[in-house]
């Protein structure tokens, strides 16, 4: 009997460690997905922000109130303060994912649709993997950059085709906002080895508190606002919930199941957005428009298999 229940212990281990693997992927794979989905309402959100507020404004709560949330967080976990040697690659994950981002974007969303940013700035996976590159001192492999620029190509074909030839001045800055988003998300991924994921954006966030309570207290004192129910809801979405909730559920979600396997889900993100525009926004995108996502989504398949 002893020898019976022996042999069968470890199988039964193992079962119930296969069991728990496996809903923990499953968490991790929803968490993952609801990041992604909340990152796809990101632009549409703006777009009614800017209803109500100018862009300068827009950009200055959405820090604020983000840093709100983010500093309530760290209050009730007792987070202790960061390490002296991560405050200066926190700053530039403020600069880009903080700032820069979100006020390049909101201004290029004054003239372009969010279909159009949409397509665009799908081209940040890429982006980000040249940026980690370079960071990093890692070699992808030729296939990996090969992918890569006829990614950047496609892109750059469709912005000219849209535009009449050259690139507008919505273009300028999305552009602007690829590099600063990527420079910020590759010091993010590096802080993310010591920290965890949503301290770093907590952090980053708070770290930009008084910049944007000085930016906002200007902006509000030259924009005029007209508050819309489109612009309030707007605003709250784009401040707790693409710059805070997004972020957390997103790396909570990427612990679960891994870089590479959440990395696969977010090839959806400008197709949803696509889908938001017409659905929240009314708008009407070109046949090229999601031609041009797709390509692009082909792309970043190609480099997530090779590299």
């Amino acid at each position: 009997m002893t020898a019976q229940n022996s042999a069968t212990r470890p199988t039964s281990i193992a079962v119930q460690l296969g069991g728990h693997h496996r809903t923990a992927a499953r968490g991790g794979t929803a968490l993952a997905l609801l990041g992604v989905v909340t990152f796809s309402l990101t632009f549409p959100a703006t777009a009614w922000g800017l209803e109500s507020f100018g862009p300068w404004s827009l950009v200055a709560l959405r820090s604020v109130l983000a840093a709100a949330v983010a500093g309530a967080f760290l209050l009730a976990g007792r987070v202790p303060l960061p390490a002296r040697e991560h405050w200066a690659g926190l700053a530039v994950v403020a600069g880009g994912v903080v700032v820069g981002f979100p006020l390049l974007t909101t201004m290029a969303l004054r003239t372009s649709t969010t279909s159009h940013a949409a397509v665009v700035v799908g081209l940040l996976p890429l982006t980000t993997a040249a940026f980690s590159a370079l960071r990093t001192g890692n070699r992808p492999s030729g296939r990996f950059w090969a992918a890569a620029v006829a990614g950047a190509v496609v892109i750059l074909v469709f912005t000219l085709a849209q535009s009449g030839g050259a690139p507008s001045a919505g273009d300028a800055y999305l552009f602007g906002a690829l590099l600063v988003c990527a420079a910020g998300y590759t010091e993010g991924g590096r802080l993310a080895r010591s920290l965890p994921g949503w301290q770093v954006i907590g952090w980053a966030l708070v770290l930009c508190l008084p910049l944007g309570l000085a930016g906002a207290a200007f902006a509000l004192a030259s924009e005029p606002v007209h508050l819309t129910w489109h612009g309030a809801t707007g605003l709250v979405w784009v401040a707790a919930g693409s710059t805070f909730l997004g972020l957390y559920v997103w790396y909570r979600g990427m612990a679960e199941i891994g870089t590479a396997r959440a990395s696969q889900l977010q090839l959806a993100q400008p197709l949803l957005t696509l889908v938001w525009s017409v659905a929240l926004l009314g708008e009407h995108p070109s046949p090229a428009t999601p031609l041009a996502a797709c390509a692009v989504l082909v792309c970043i398949t190609v480099t997530q298999r090779v590299k």
